[in-house]
């Protein structure tokens, strides 16, 4: 269920920045198989619109599962999701169905999942043309996003003819060409060399500092989720429970040299002790 969030107050930057939504979770429970599995129990967190929350915790800990229940792809068994636009004032604003891209959330998977048969650009157009956008109009947007990931030479090739990381900057382009409220993103550099993991989280930190929307970054890196998240929240193993929510007292800027500093160290430190805790403490449902 999708409802109403009150406005956020905590660490709010200014309205006229944001682009996102606030998201919150209350009570959110998922079992499978009758019950006998369960993959998330209690969670309840609220993420004000603009931030950038990573979710932390070991493989298997139910954090996909804890995403897709906020795209709205999974319902949850009981507890309820809320999202509510920063610009929406209303006294009683509509509930909020983000149901495909162009109604504002986009989600990027752990696989880019492009057409082969399609290029470069009619790929990122994709979801322009699903929601009816005209032809000149999506395509012209389509080149935009591509160029703001890096791929302006390689619009014309097809996925065939791309690098890894170049097909996850494809995947990157088409959910920001729908230009997003809320970005939900689930470890899609995990499979990456650590050089070129690094080069994309630089680059979507610089995008989201460009576009403040809300982003929700699934991983299970501690140094990943240091590095681009103002925010970190650290599940249990399954099933999946906060440990920990910490705000990342770091610098909004963050540069390659950052990764080698003390303090960012020290953070790692408190993101790692909580993964522990996390790992010894899940279980048992």
């Amino acid at each position: 269920m999708h409802d109403v969030l009150p406005p956020a107050q905590r660490d709010a930057p200014p309205a006229a920045a944001v682009r996102g939504v606030g998201v919150e979770l209350r009570g959110v429970r998922k079992a499978f198989d009758d019950g006998r599995v369960v993959a998330v129990d209690a969670v309840d967190f609220a993420i004000d619109a603009g931030s950038f929350v990573a979710l932390l915790g070991p493989s298997g800990s139910g954090k996909s599962t804890l995403l897709r229940i906020i795209a709205g792809l999974d319902q949850p068994t009981a507890g309820v999701v809320h999202l509510r636009r920063v610009s929406d004032v209303r006294p009683n604003p509509d509930v909020l169905e983000y149901r495909s891209p162009h109604e504002g959330m986009a989600y990027v998977f752990q696989d880019a999942h492009l057409l082969p048969w399609r290029t470069v650009l009619r790929n990122v157009a994709l979801p322009l043309e699903l929601a009816g956008i005209g032809k000149a109009e999506r395509l012209r947007a389509a080149a935009a996003a591509v160029e703001r990931v890096g791929l302006g030479d390689a619009i014309g090739r097809y996925p065939n003819q791309l690098s890894g990381w170049m097909r996850m900057r494809v995947s990157l382009a088409r959910a920001l060409v729908t230009e997003p409220q809320l970005l939900l993103l689930d470890e899609p550099f995990a499979a990456l060399d650590e050089i070129t993991r690094q080069q994309l989280d630089d680059q979507l930190r610089e995008l989201w500092l460009e576009r403040r929307m809300t982003v929700i970054f699934v991983t299970h890196s501690i140094t990943e989720a240091a590095f681009l998240a103002d925010r970190a929240i650290v599940l249990t193993r399954r099933p999946a429970r906060v440990v920990l929510d910490h705000p990342l007292d770091l610098p909004r800027e963050r540069t390659a040299a950052l990764r080698t500093d003390a303090h960012f160290a020290r953070e790692m430190r408190v993101l790692f002790d909580a993964l522990e805790r996390g790992t010894s403490e899940g279980g048992g449902a």
